[in-house]
């Protein structure tokens, strides 16, 4: 969660009271933000030489608080002070919009751009500082290190439009960058700055792209290079009155979601917000750009009151919803339902799931009525496969086995070479760049964690008794994510003697647990009309010749191979290292349920 510091007196002023510590971290609360500090109380020399600072934190999804206008704005709302603004496109006196084409090279590297620009504003230094800081905060979070989408501002004053977005060799691209006095080209300035501190972090972007993004105006004056760093000539300063904001992305939600969120805070401060016209000849695509229209969405009335056990009308569901910013009004078509308009300052908001929290939050969590909800999918129930598997981990347990928690991750030779299995191909599922030959594959036994464990702890006292009750993987293209998980419980045993006669003991015991019963020899041609489990002599080269049995279960006239136990062939016991017998039993615990 971002954490954003404000001016205390500032921002109380804005909300138009005196709060204290305790009042400011209740209204926060209710709101669902945090106060984590109010430097006004703070002991730390730092804190004591500047004016007195909240630190607010701030949910990850609410862009729209990322800097002091938007706490304040949405407070202010909140404690319903002012309604929350209706952005508007306000074209220029002239009815010409400036133009930005972006042309086709940039689909190489970053072909999306969206801007706007904020006529007559007014900066002090705290606004010119909070608006650089938004920029910032956008950059790291929503933008991930400028990776999905990277934020240019221009003093309009100093360049011509229309301009032109494109791409070219580095070599090729020669301007002064922000607070320079030398013109460098794209590759010295990749040299001059890859010790930055700031800077250097997002050089890997662009660095080994054959062609570098550059914006134009129309006497061919750069005014960035994105997402590095914006051109010296139009740098933005506390005396200018137009600004230009270029965007450009690989994300094209994003994008629009970083426009929204410049205007929402700083369109205030503006006489007007003028629209762009941004052209893509190679995509027959012309368009204005931002859109300031809400985004209409329905909301269920019984959805709503059901989720937060009130029983609120339209009108009064509606006039909480206007504490959050939103614009309810009851559906023409169905009384049940409600239109909202969720303002562009809130990108988070996308289900009505949504709306309802913006209800609970406008209501009051502590207000909330306790109640158990008769239908819900909220209350919780173990899943049937988890439960099985507490049961076999139970007795495991009980039986004096301790259970161990491997990764579910290994290396090929691990899961089929030192096993003694071959790999029939489309049937474990593979790493395509793994980091580690570790970590190659996801497991199809638990076999070889259970042996990797008993290496590692091979300097104990022998016997080493260990178990696991987890999950296995298998390609299987019949489901929708190719794959399917099978829940497995293993078993072994490693001792001055093989411990076979203890690996069968406790296959007996789950079995028992499990209402398996026992199917014995002297049952013979009866197994047809029974159920239950036996085992019989196989053949695994994972095992000693003689020395392996299958573990059969038949259930409602089905025959199923659950498992096998028995005692390890020396060779693997030689690939894993381990100098004492070691018997091994596992069993898939699916075809129980």
């Amino acid at each position: 969660m971002p954490t954003i510091s404000v001016d205390k007196a500032a921002l109380f002023k804005a909300l138009e009271k005196e709060y204290t510590t305790e009042e400011f971290d209740e209204l926060c609360f209710e709101f669902g933000i945090e106060l984590d500090e109010d430097t006004s109380q703070s002991t730390k020399p730092e804190d004591k030489a500047q004016p007195p600072q909240l630190k607010i934190e701030i949910p990850a999804n609410r862009y729209d608080m990322l800097c002091f206008e938007g706490i304040a704005l949405n407070l202010r709302v909140f404690l319903e002070k002012q309604e929350l603004p209706k952005w508007t496109l306000t074209p220029p006196k002239s009815g010409e919009l400036e133009t930005l084409t972006i042309k086709e090279e940039t689909t190489k590297i970053r072909p999306l751009c969206s801007g706007v620009i904020l006529r007559n504003i007014k900066f002090t230094q705290e606004r010119y500082d909070s608006f650089i800081s938004l920029q910032d905060k956008l950059h790291q979070n929503l933008a991930r290190q400028r990776t999905l989408v990277s934020i240019g501002t221009h003093d309009l004053d100093t360049i011509k439009g229309p301009f032109t977005y494109e791409a070219l060799p580095p070599e090729e691209i020669e301007f002064i960058p922000l607070n320079q006095t030398q013109k460098m080209n794209g590759k010295q300035l990749m040299e001059f700055y890859e010790k930055d501190k700031h800077l250097g972090r997002y050089l890997h972007i662009i660095r080994d792209s054959p062609v570098y993004p550059v914006i134009y105006d129309s006497n061919r004056t750069i005014l960035s290079l994105p997402p590095i760093i914006n051109g010296d000539h139009s740098k933005i300063t506390l005396n200018t009155k137009n600004v230009l904001i270029e965007i450009t992305a690989l994300d094209k939600t994003k994008v629009e979601i970083v426009n929204h969120m410049l205007v929402a805070m700083f369109g205030g401060y503006a006489e007007s917000i003028e629209p762009i016209n941004i052209i893509s000849p190679h995509n027959n695509e012309s368009r204005e750009a931002p859109d300031l229209s809400p985004r209409e969405m329905q909301a269920e009335v019984d959805y709503l009151n059901q989720v937060t056990g009130l029983n609120l009308s339209t009108t009064g569901i509606s006039k909480l919803l206007t504490r959050m910013g939103h614009t309810v009004a009851p559906a023409k078509a169905d009384s049940k339902l409600l239109d909202v308009s969720v303002p562009i300052s809130r990108a988070d908001v996308l289900h009505q799931a949504d709306i309802m929290e913006d209800l609970a939050i406008a209501y009051g969590f502590n207000k909330l009525p306790r109640f158990y909800p008769n239908k819900t999918a909220a209350v919780a129930a173990p899943l049937p496969i988890n439960k099985l598997g507490d049961i076999v981990r139970f007795e495991a347990a009980t039986a004096g086995w301790s259970e161990v928690m491997p990764l579910i991750l290994c290396s090929h030779e691990e899961n089929f070479e030192w096993l003694n299995r071959k790999d029939p191909g489309g049937l474990a599922v593979k790493l395509a760049n793994p980091k580690t030959i570790e970590y190659q594959i996801v497991r199809t036994s638990l076999l070889p964690g259970l042996l990797k464990t008993i290496n590692s702890n091979r300097h104990h006292a022998v016997p080493i008794k260990v178990f696991e009750v987890s999950d296995v993987a298998f390609i299987d293209h019949a489901q929708e994510r190719k794959s399917r998980n099978e829940r497995h419980f293993a078993a072994a045993i490693m001792g001055k003697t093989s411990g076979f006669e203890q690996v069968h003991g406790l296959l007996d015991r789950v079995m028992l647990m499990l209402r398996s019963v026992f199917i014995t020899r002297e049952d013979g041609l009866k197994k047809e009309s029974l159920e239950g489990y036996w085992i019989e002599e196989v053949d695994d080269p994972t095992f000693l010749a003689g020395h392996a049995a299958a573990i059969k279960l038949k259930v409602a006239d089905k025959t199923h191979v659950i498992g096998v136990f028995g005692i390890l062939h020396p060779s693997v016991l030689h690939k894993f290292e381990l100098q004492y017998p070691v018997s091994t039993l596992e069993i898939n615990l699916e075809v129980f349920l």
